[in-house]
């Protein structure tokens, strides 16, 4: 698991136990009446839901074992604050907490420094996020989380994306038949006229998109608008917007 990885933390993970949900709920029970060894039980059950979570952040140059360990904790926390009168799944609850705990370690580490007052104003719509997600049962917009905490839309806004995660030049952004290509082969020179070509492709591929594509492509890119500001403008989901702007860009890619 992880990269034929056996052993992390100190912990073998091809001997994980994974408890059915009628055993969580019977720990959890003893564990609210201050059972110590149902509480470590209960932690012991879920060690592979902590793994399963930390693996879409495993690649981002931070050190598996941290993750895990950081995952823990956010699984201890569930553990601690779950509603056992709540008509939910057990790890329904816990899945956000591990992320959230497993986001705020990554953000707290992240090399650039960001203020603590726009960091803290982030958290505050993370949480807020993830409260209307779990009311809702949808992606919420961003003026549904300015409301929530009493923010302006544009802060919002802003202090998410200071705690994006920066991208590196040699990220792959598209790979054909073993051919990649990546952020750097998209930062070209101003001052550089051979590629009037690759200009001329470009508008004809450009020309070709249908009117939506267009849109999206100009909000992004010449407005410098956000995917959930594009999604609010035109009416339809972040999701959709980031799948029209990836196709979309691949469209190009292959007419160049």
């Amino acid at each position: 698991m992880y990269y034929n990885k056996v052993d992390i933390s100190g912990v073998d993970t091809s001997k994980l136990i994974v408890l059915k949900e009628a055993e969580k709920m019977e720990l959890l029970k003893k564990s609210k009446t201050g059972d110590k060894k149902a509480r470590q039980k209960l932690i012991n059950g879920n060690l592979r839901l902590v793994l399963s979570v930390i693996q879409k952040f495993i690649g981002r140059g931070e050190n598996a074992d941290d993750l895990f360990q950081v995952g823990c904790i956010g699984l201890i926390k569930a553990i601690d604050n779950f509603n056992i009168e709540m008509d939910v799944r057990f790890s329904t609850y816990a899945v956000p907490m591990i992320c959230g705990e497993v986001r705020r370690y990554m953000r707290d580490n992240n090399p650039i420094r960001v203020s603590r007052s726009l960091r803290d104003l982030a958290y505050k719509a993370m949480q807020a996020k993830e409260q209307l997600t779990n009311k809702n049962q949808r992606e919420p917009t961003m003026k549904e989380i300015s409301d929530l905490i009493g923010v302006k839309q544009s802060d919002v806004v802003l202090a998410l994306e200071s705690i994006t995660d920066p991208v590196s030049l040699y990220e792959p952004v598209y790979s054909d038949a073993g051919d990649t290509l990546y952020v750097l082969d998209q930062v070209g020179d101003k001052n550089d006229d051979s590629n009037w070509l690759d200009e001329i492709s470009l508008k004809e591929a450009i020309h070709l998109l249908q009117p939506r594509e267009k849109n999206i492509l100009y909000l992004r890119f010449f407005l410098g608008k956000t995917q959930v500001e594009v999604a609010n403008e035109i009416g339809i989901s972040q999701a959709q917007v980031s799948r029209l702007e990836k196709n979309t860009l691949i469209k190009i890619k292959g007419h160049v």
